[in-house]
């Protein structure tokens, strides 16, 4: 049912060069020009221009690649829908940030699946901004993420309210204080998630508020996978900012301990985002009932 003419299209504007796309597409040149020049006289736009560098997608071009994206990822949603229809099954992709990941999400996910044998979760970890692009392609049908996105046409569920700690080895003594101040945690080898991860934003921000910056810290290693922060804090390289909640079970197996950071505040949300169209409210609410009794048998 899609055009064959919209592949085309959003096959030029990822390699911006008509040879590569004819190969891909496993067609001629003359075919690709062809059908771009199609699409150019049904909408009265034009999509491309040729530059000295090669191809360029125009404004309005840009318009029409969006929504080119848009009706693949919504005929990917109508083929699956009635696959799952013939199978009475439902299959559901969910979009997780990778500090929502390694908190309880996954878990939760997997015990939801188990008490709905008819329903496939395939899971996606990706970053917030990702995320939202694979939103509003449909790509996800709703995402995990901390904090908000700022769209109208979605809505959210307040899934948990989490806080920043600095988690430190067993024998670090900080990992024996009830609060660890500023001052100290200067003193530490800092590991932390790479700048623009949502863990290192809110710990700048937190920061800046109290007229610091992380010039003052000490930090060693910046690295994007928080498993391997966990095992190089375990291991007494060094300290770092994380999450509570995503310690929770390391906490629990005595891996390191967590310690809160004197007169800073670093609390955020953690949201189901879904688009306001979204059929079925009631998986939303049974696996947030599910995620605070899972919450609720680790605090016992």
């Amino acid at each position: 049912m899609i055009d064959p003419k919209l592949n085309t299209i959003l096959s030029v504007a990822e390699t911006l060069n008509i040879t590569k796309s004819s190969k891909l597409l496993s067609m001629t040149q003359p075919a690709v020009s062809q059908h771009i020049k199609s699409v150019e006289n049904t909408l009265g736009v034009k999509l491309f221009v040729r530059t000295n560098k090669g191809l360029k997608v125009t404004p309005q071009g840009d318009i029409v690649i969006n929504y080119a994206r848009k009706m693949k990822g919504l005929y990917g949603v109508l083929l699956q829908e009635l696959k799952d229809e013939q199978r009475s099954m439902r299959h559901l992709t969910v979009g997780v940030t990778p500090t929502a990941e390694n908190n309880m999400i996954s878990q939760v996910l997997a015990m939801y699946s188990i008490q709905n044998p008819s329903v496939r979760i395939t899971i996606i970890v990706d970053t917030i901004n990702n995320l939202y692009a694979k939103l509003k392609e449909y790509e996800i049908d709703f995402a995990i993420i901390e904090g908000m996105i700022s769209d109208p046409s979605y809505a959210s569920i307040l899934l948990d309210t989490d806080y920043l700690v600095m988690a430190a080895a067993n024998d670090n003594p900080l990992s024996k204080q009830p609060m660890v101040s500023l001052e100290k945690l200067k003193n530490e080898r800092l590991i932390l998630r790479l700048p623009g991860s949502g863990t290192r934003t809110l710990f700048e921000t937190s920061l800046l508020s109290k007229g610091e910056s992380l010039d003052s810290f000490n930090i060693i290693l910046e690295l994007d996978n928080l498993n391997t922060i966990k095992d190089l804090v375990e291991s007494n390289f060094g300290v770092s900012i994380i999450s509570k909640s995503a310690c929770l079970d390391d906490v629990r197996r005595k891996r390191f301990q967590t310690v809160p950071i004197e007169n800073l505040s670093m609390i955020r949300e953690i949201n189901i985002i879904y688009p306001r169209d979204f059929a079925h409210g009631n998986i939303l609410s049974e696996i947030v009932k599910l995620y605070h009794a899972r919450v609720n048998t680790n605090n016992k």
